[in-house]
């Protein structure tokens, strides 16, 4: 089973994000749109995990304590050696402590944190394989986009399934924020 763990989205943006990219789709476009149900904000990339692994994670993540906070939202953008279209996330002191927890908290159950530096975002869309379609997209979006900021109220251990049509995401734990 191949694991994250993420802040999903909650419904006010991603309406927002479903307008920004309703706006900006068009067919043979050259890229990959991910699914709404599948924005999220991506804690910690786990990989590959046994059972008793993700039974480990989910039972350390379940000892996290932390206070709900808003994540500002940032311009979308491209991650040009990931071909990826996505909205940046503002850093800030609550979204870095979670984040650092998540890590602390996996690593006695096999997990290492990585060796880049986290740079939150949400990934909007994929190119499927060409960096032209980025550019384009990036040359449509006109104005400065703004979005209100988003709700952390929970984060949640998923279990990613690639499938043809793209990644889909099931909750293996779901784990407030007080």
């Amino acid at each position: 089973m191949r694991l994250f763990v993420a802040i999903p989205i909650d419904a006010a943006c991603q309406r927002a994000l479903e307008t920004l990219v309703s706006r900006l789709r068009s067919p043979g476009d050259g890229l990959r749109w991910t699914a709404p149900a599948g924005w999220h904000i991506t804690l910690q990339f786990l990989g590959s995990a046994t059972p008793e692994q993700c039974a480990c994670v989910q039972q350390r993540l379940a000892t996290i304590r932390h206070s709900r906070f808003s994540i500002g939202l940032g311009v979308p953008t491209r991650f040009e050696r990931a071909g990826a279209f996505v909205v940046e996330v503002q850093p800030s002191p609550e979204l870095a402590d979670l984040q650092l927890r998540v890590t602390m908290t996996t690593e006695p159950c096999g997990f290492a944190t990585e060796d880049r530096p986290y740079k939150p975002h949400i990934t909007l869309a994929r190119s499927k394989g060409g960096r032209t379609a980025l550019a384009a997209l990036c040359k449509r979006l006109g104005g400065a986009t703004k979005f209100a900021p988003l709700a952390a109220r929970e984060f949640v251990l998923y279990e990613s399934f690639l499938e043809p049509g793209g990644a889909r995401y099931e909750a293996r734990g779901r784990f407030d924020l007080s």
